[in-house]
């Protein structure tokens, strides 16, 4: 059951607190005090807990509030503020000491956003300075961070569902000796650009268990190439994904290189333990609101 600290609603829920305001809210319900209190507790919290999710069941709502007396009074349903775009009666309360970045806004629960959005509607500075601080916290200067400081993977059901690339790349430099077997395919731990290949399609599917606070992604490509550069000793490897999804695949692509990387260095080591790795860079991306990039 979601109580705000700013909305001094104690837990017997002699008022009707945030959640259960934006429950009757998309149910189209008025409710007055006496209604509210009319209802038996349990009631109380289970239409609390309705506005708490994401999306509240309306049918749900509107059958529990239907024992209310005096009844509510039917409304026009009001709906929460969009999470790609801050509302601009919201930015005006807070002013330029307190920021939103739309990013922050976007990763957002939405019922944060509702009680941020009701606080500005409220006209009550002091109010909105107290659900800013509680709700958004040290969130405003980081997409990562919730209001506790605690770390939480950034919300991208918002976003738009785009194709999605990136391309990374990265080297490794060895010994004359190192090389030859590299070319010949003839390591005593068998093809290392077969198995480097592999290993980096692997890494790229897994991305979201090695970095913390990734997404789990649906990768619909990864292409892992090489190209041998005689000359310097040294291997070319170049990481290509895409998905069709709501977040960038560049933390996938730069895994799958770095993992290939590894790999090489792993089946040659005993030829060469002064390999060099790197420079591991991305050098493309496309897709998402941030536009593309290319070196």
């Amino acid at each position: 059951m979601k109580l705000y600290a700013f909305d001094g609603i104690e837990p017997t829920l002699e008022l009707l607190p945030i959640a259960a305001r934006r429950a009757l809210d998309h149910a189209g319900l008025k409710l007055s005090r006496q209604g509210w209190q009319s209802l038996e507790y349990g009631v109380r919290q289970q239409i609390v807990e309705l506005g708490s999710r994401n999306e509240p069941d309306i049918l749900a709502v509107q059958r529990l509030v239907a024992a209310a007396v005096p009844p509510a009074a039917a409304i026009e349903a009001l709906r929460d503020p969009e999470g790609g775009l801050v509302p601009e009666t919201l930015l005006t309360g807070l002013g330029a000491e307190q920021p939103l970045a739309p990013a922050v806004w976007s990763a957002l629960a939405p019922l944060d956003r509702y009680a941020l959005w009701k606080a500005a509607l409220g006209k009550d500075p002091t109010r909105l300075r107290e659900a800013y601080r509680e709700i958004i916290g040290d969130s405003a200067f980081s997409t990562h961070l919730d209001a506790r400081g605690n770390a939480r993977m950034v919300g991208v059901s918002e976003k738009a569902t785009t194709v999605r690339r990136a391309v990374a790349g990265s080297a490794v430099t060895m010994s004359a000796e190192a090389f030859a077997r590299l070319s010949r395919a003839d390591a005593p731990k068998g093809d290392v650009l077969s198995v480097a290949r592999i290993a980096g399609i692997q890494a790229a599917k897994r991305t979201w268990e090695l970095i913390p606070l990734c997404h789990p992604l649906a990768l619909t490509r990864v292409d892992v190439s090489f190209q041998l550069d005689p000359g310097n000793n040294k291997v070319e490897l170049r990481a290509a994904v895409e998905a069709f999804d709501r977040t960038g695949v560049e933390m996938e692509a730069l895994t799958a290189a770095s993992v290939a990387a590894l790999t090489v260095y792993d089946m040659l080591k005993a030829f060469d333990r002064a390999m060099e790795i790197g420079p591991t860079r991305l050098l493309e991306k496309s897709g998402g609101r941030s536009g593309d990039f290319s070196r």
